[in-house]
């Protein structure tokens, strides 16, 4: 049985968080969805960025229920920075952001508050301990 979110899921849950990626290369993109999915369900698994076209700037965009605390986070290298944008629900955006926080050095560049909605946007960068970006 596949327990990706489906579209109603999707749309109504209080627990989805979009996740846009940005700024990366493809296997620093993976190493986040990687992490990401190892706490959450999402759209990703199994679905590894891929560079397209080298000329144009690369975007990658995911789905995750963040419908319960994370567990240990263990650090995660990456080769470059990367831009992260979350959008969705406050408690379920701040589920993630301590995923990524733990597996990364994570620096906010800015956020935006609605009524049932917040959007963040992180700049990450390798963690100081942790493995390489290796694909999943």
């Amino acid at each position: 049985m596949n327990d990706t979110p489906g579209p109603q899921e999707q749309d109504s849950s209080p627990d989805l968080v979009q996740v846009v990626l940005s700024d990366c290369s493809a296997a620093d993109a993976d190493a986040v969805f990687g992490a990401l999915c190892t706490h959450f369900r999402g759209d990703r698994e199994g679905d590894a960025p891929r560079q397209t076209e080298a000329t144009r700037p690369a975007v990658w965009t995911g789905s995750f229920l963040a419908s319960r605390a994370p567990g240990p986070v263990p650090g995660v290298l990456l080769s470059g920075a990367v831009t992260a944008d979350l959008q969705g629900g406050p408690a379920a955006v701040g589920r993630l952001r301590t995923v990524l926080e733990g597996a990364f050095s994570a620096a906010a560049e800015g956020t935006a508050s609605g009524d049932q909605e917040v959007q963040v946007q992180l700049r990450l960068t390798g963690a100081d301990r942790g493995a390489p970006p290796g694909g999943r």
